[in-house]
């Protein structure tokens, strides 16, 4: 069974690009990967999984690394 997911950052698309380029990748154990695109001014995340954990674990990698810039914009 495959999973997909897609993740929406609104505004700062150029940003997050920049941000994530290096973190793009096939994952080592290749049960996950996941793609990043600018769509206007947004930054689209797109995920694929063969699993519901590898999922979860794409998932919160994204959302850790979004927490910390979010953090980092508001100071």
């Amino acid at each position: 069974m495959k999973y997909s997911a897609k993740i929406i950052v609104e505004g700062n698309a150029d940003n997050i690009l920049k941000l994530f380029e290096p973190e793009t990748k096939v994952f080592k154990n290749k049960r996950a990967f996941y793609s990043i695109n600018k769509k206007g001014k947004n930054a689209e995340f797109t995920i694929i999984a063969n699993d519901s954990t590898a999922l979860r674990s794409v998932m919160n990698s994204i959302s850790k690394t979004l927490i910390v810039y979010e953090k980092v914009q508001n100071e």
